[in-house]
């Protein structure tokens, strides 16, 4: 059983990039580095749900996909990977990925599929990256990590009309276990900015790192 994402899902990422849906009880959560983080709670969980809309400054859009798709890059730059490579279950890819959590947390780890189309709209070139949790891929839980089992996230980007990238980002877990809610505030306040930060330093060294390959 193959897990494949539709063509509306790409449709309704890319199209964010210039009309935000931020209906229906999202909120603005945080502003900072030209960033801006908006959240939508989600009764079922007790958690939230965010979307990201920002500019990466002096990284081109294909230049960002790829190095958000390099797998064996971002083991370099990401601090917080513990482990991260694609597997084949049963035929099917996937990708495991295992995230470091600061003590006396436990870590926690995901299985999931994702996907990247380059689009061409109307002369306008869009990058989506599709990713989701996978349940159809069977991998061994660890002992002392805790399973992931609920998560999303969609990524699109888009030239800003200069040498930077437009970027949206919608992105959902539920981690499990008991987190506190500073740690959870601190994730998205500070972990996201921090985040683009360091994608915008790997793309600066994605030439070099592929030279040396």
């Amino acid at each position: 059983m193959s897990l494949r994402f539709a063509d509306g899902d790409f449709q309704s990422a890319w199209k964010e990039l210039d009309e935000p849906q931020l209906d229906g009880g999202w909120e603005l959560f945080t502003e900072t580095m030209g960033v801006q983080i908006h959240r939508l709670y989600d009764e079922e969980t007790g958690l939230y749900e965010y979307k990201v809309f920002g500019v990466l400054a002096a990284c081109t859009p294909e230049l960002c996909a790829d190095v958000y798709m390099d797998l064996a890059y971002r083991k370099q730059w990401d601090g917080y990977v513990k482990e991260l490579h694609e597997k084949d279950f049963d035929g099917q890819k996937a990708i495991y990925w295992e995230v470091k959590y600061p003590f006396p947390l436990s870590n926690r780890d995901y299985v999931y599929m994702r996907e990247r189309q380059d689009l061409d709209m109307d002369g306008r070139k869009i990058w989506v990256i599709l990713a989701k949790s996978s349940t159809v891929t069977p991998c061994m839980e660890k002992s002392g990590v805790l399973r992931v089992k609920d998560y999303k996230q969609s990524v699109a980007l888009e030239s800003d009309g200069g040498c930077g990238t437009k970027v949206f980002m919608n992105y959902f877990d539920n981690p499990g276990g008991m987190i506190p809610p500073w740690l959870v505030n601190w994730a998205a306040k500070s972990g996201v900015p921090g985040f683009l930060t360091d994608m915008q330093k790997a793309c600066k060294g994605y030439a070099n790192y592929c030279q040396k390959k």
